[in-house]
């Protein structure tokens, strides 16, 4: 395996003869996969049918940056001669099938809003480990005056539009807008709010929440910040971005919430990292990863995640790596834990030397082991402070209110803690 993939299959129960997955898979020609219909599509299900035991071996392949590391996970053994071939990738780390939410809602947004008669609003349900949008594909544009408008439309549905501005202490200025709609009998409805706020300390942000309910019950909610200040205790420039996302079923026991985060300052250091959770009837699961960069060249990620059934089935993944200037390690562990108890795991590692050199080893709990070195570069992209000034361009033309001579925006030393002293986005220790 490679490491800083964030891949994640879940491995199948080994004695049941059905188990859902939450999680998309490829199908195989031995085995009968079954497309259930789902009310929240969001929380795609799909069965993989097999009555015989098998035991999954992992292979590792990729060129060692982050974005392109595919994982292999291959189910064979002496007792079966099923096999499964399954490749996700890493940039959908719990896929999840094409959600039916956007064709209900651009029905009923079609009737809401007409061509000329209120806001077009573009609330659709949020996407799964879609991670942080940039400000452009917002699209926010706040109006220049006070506005308090409302409608109905020939078929009964109701939308309204308000915009205005709040000030207050230390130059404290927010522009907002707020806007929605509903259907005639009020079973389905959105909501959108978009702002800025400045003051005179230099502190920016930008945000927007929305949310909306459809006729079904599903309903679901987003919000999204980009934030620029200083730091107390340092005095450099940072932007912070950062998401939550989160949808329910209103037929099933099924949703989801993810929460993800980004921290840059003027000198390179940087924080990210994201907490997810759900459920789709009897299954359950997590997932929390984070990435730190010093500014000078060293950088640890993690990643843990696992699942879990009513049943008591058990499996998953987690790995932590630490490099500088390319050369470094990375250690890692699958496992499965069966209703029984029966336990199944494999621990791997790898040293990356700086030269192309990687030395790989590891070992299973069913007897398997490799020690070996091969050939591999070792590159590892970073979205860093450039990258995150040039998609801000919205968040640094906020204009704050104009200061009066002679007066100055209060210190505030204290306020928020030193970098890196949250520790909220640690390495968990998971129970496996």
């Amino acid at each position: 395996m490679v490491a800083s993939s964030r891949g994640f299959t879940t491995q199948l129960e080994l004695k049941l003869s059905t188990l859902f997955i939450s999680y998309g898979l490829a199908p195989s020609k031995n085995k009968r996969m079954c497309f259930p219909r789902d009310p929240l599509t969001i929380l795609s299900r799909i069965s993989c049918c097999c009555s015989e035991p098998v035991v999954p071996v992992r292979r590792g392949s990729g060129s060692g940056k982050s974005n392109e590391k595919v994982e292999d996970w291959r189910f064979d053994s002496k007792k079966s001669p099923h096999r499964v071939r399954v490749q996700a990738s890493s940039a959908m780390p719990f896929a999840s099938a094409q959600s039916r939410f956007p064709s209900k809602q651009e029905k009923f947004y079609s009737r809401c809003t007409p061509r000329n008669s209120g806001p077009q609003s573009r609330d659709t349900p949020p996407k799964r480990d879609t991670g942080i949008a940039n400000e452009k594909d917002w699209g926010i544009s706040l109006l220049n005056e006070s506005v308090n408008e409302s409608g109905t439309n020939e078929d009964g549905s109701t939308w309204y539009q308000e915009s205005g501005e709040d000030l207050g202490e230390n130059g404290h200025r927010c522009r907002w807008t707020r806007m929605g709609g509903k259907s005639h009998d009020g079973s389905s409805e959105w909501k959108e709010t978009w702002w800025e706020k400045s003051d005179w300390s230099g502190y920016k942000e930008l945000g927007v929440e929305k949310s909306g309910r459809n006729a079904e019950g599903d309903s679901w909610w987003e919000t999204w910040q980009e934030v620029l200040h200083q730091d107390e205790w340092s005095n450099l420039a940072r932007i912070e971005r950062s998401a939550q996302k989160e949808a329910k079923s209103g037929s099933e026991n099924a949703g989801w919430h993810e929460k993800w985060w980004e921290k840059y300052d003027a000198k390179g250091w940087t924080e990210k990292g994201a907490h997810k959770y759900g459920r789709l009837n009897e299954q359950s699961w997590w997932e929390k990863w984070g990435e730190h960069y010093d500014g000078s060249g060293s950088v640890l990620k993690w990643t843990d995640k696992w699942a879990e059934t009513e049943l008591g089935t058990k499996w998953g993944d987690k790995w932590e790596e630490k490099f500088f200037a390319g050369i470094g390690s990375r250690q890692g562990e699958t496992w499965h834990v069966s209703p029984s108890g029966e336990r199944w795991s494999r621990k791997w590692g790898e040293e990356h030397f700086g030269n192309g050199k990687v030395h790989k080893y590891g070992k299973s709990t069913t007897g398997e082991s490799w020690d070996i070195v091969v050939d591999e570069e070792t590159s590892e992209p970073h979205y860093g402070w450039a990258d995150v000034v040039g998609d801000s361009s919205q968040l640094l033309s906020i204009q704050p209110r104009e200061r009066p001579p002679g007066v100055y925006p209060p210190l505030d030393f204290g306020s928020s803690p030193r970098p890196g002293d949250d520790q909220s986005d640690k390495p968990p220790t998971s129970a496996s």
